[in-house]
């Protein structure tokens, strides 16, 4: 059984309570936290479920396995970070968006400064296996912002010598968001429809579910704990999301 740590617990994935509980910006996960925790409370192979959160976080199962951990002040999370009994996975879907926090700069607070703080803290925990969820096109050498940020973030995991690191890099997540991006929409739409004609050939190498992205995250994370994964570094792009995270029929 495993001890799991998630940072990015209320995000797309996780269907979060109605927006007018949760007023205010949120440092939430733009893709699967919440559907990673929801999926980690559910999981045979999770004993304890630890989740960063700046609010109360929904428990609809009141499962014993959460153990939430709260604080509306970001900069005392990594103290936050369990040790008794020691975590073996540490789990992060954490972003947020550029317009949401204010700049690029405040941007990089989050998905770049606030992660790897995470993360250095999950080192020094005694975690073994590091999941990130990045994203298409990171690179620290990218003269975009974002897929900057992202790329700096998985090379500077990479270093703090964790057991194994997995980083999955999806593209267009679907799903219903709680915020309105046009251009997303429209691409949300785009594939839904593409999907129709056929799923495997037009739209899978571009855009994933994300409650299939955060079934990948937690398998790939458990198959390293386990032992079933050899790999110091395991990176996973569009294909190898799906063929990991679909439920097999």
């Amino acid at each position: 059984m495993t001890t799991a740590v998630l940072a990015g617990s209320t995000g797309l994935v996780v269907r979060p309570p109605p927006q007018s509980q949760h007023p205010g910006p949120d440092l939430t996960s733009k893709t699967q936290g919440g559907h990673i925790l929801t999926q980690l409370l559910a999981h045979p192979s999770i004993a304890a479920a630890y989740a960063y959160a700046r609010r109360e976080l929904p428990n609809p199962t009141t499962s014993t396995k959460l153990h939430p951990l709260t604080s509306s002040d970001n900069s005392t999370w990594p103290a936050l970070f369990p040790r008794s009994p020691a975590p073996s996975l540490f789990l992060s879907a954490l972003g947020t968006t550029r317009q949401a926090a204010g700049g690029v700069e405040e941007q990089r607070k989050i998905d770049l400064d606030l992660n790897y703080a995470l993360a250095s803290a999950a080192k020094d925990a005694g975690v073994t296996t590091y999941v990130l969820v990045s994203s298409v096109g990171a690179s620290a050498k990218s003269s975009m912002p974002y897929p900057r940020m992202k790329g700096e973030l998985e090379d500077k995991v990479k270093a703090l010598g964790f057991e194994h690191v997995v980083i999955l890099r999806p593209g267009l997540i679907m799903g219903n968001r709680s915020e309105s991006r046009f251009f997303e929409a429209v691409f949300r739409g785009t594939a839904s429809l593409l999907g129709k004609v056929s799923k495997k050939y037009l739209v899978d190498s571009w855009a994933q579910d994300s409650e299939v992205i955060a079934r990948a995250a937690i398998e790939a994370g458990l198959k390293c704990v386990e032992g079933k994964k050899e790999e110091k570094v395991w990176e996973l792009g569009g294909r190898e999301i799906l063929e990991l995270g679909r439920v097999q029929k």
